[in-house]
């Protein structure tokens, strides 16, 4: 069985950056968002989990930090933007997110 991210080698739609959702996030931020999709793209979770490490230290260099509903509104737009099978994705790697906040245990 072929893999289908190699088959898909378009490039990626940034057209979410300018969805409404996003409007009063800095360009700044999205950027870095947007460059951070890019190189997620066609890559497994392992593969973007090593691709990640070294934007997050750029953005903590930088000072650069999301509130909730920025990440929040960030995501539904990327998602609005894509097609399906990286829906699946993203929604798969939120799931799965080694980075998230542990809720305590009561």
């Amino acid at each position: 069985m072929q893999d289908i991210s190699q088959v898909n080698t378009k490039e990626p739609d940034i057209s979410w950056m300018d969805d409404p959702l996003v409007r009063d996030i800095p360009r700044k931020k999205l950027d870095f968002l947007a460059e951070l999709f890019c190189q997620s793209r066609g890559k497994t979770q392992k593969e973007f989990l090593a691709a990640f490490m070294p934007l997050l230290k750029r953005a903590k260099k930088e000072q650069l930090s999301f509130t909730p509903e920025e990440m929040k509104a960030a995501i539904a737009a990327i998602k609005l933007h894509s097609s399906e099978e990286e829906r699946q994705k993203i929604d798969k790697l939120i799931a799965s997110n080694p980075f998230a906040a542990k809720k305590p245990s009561q």
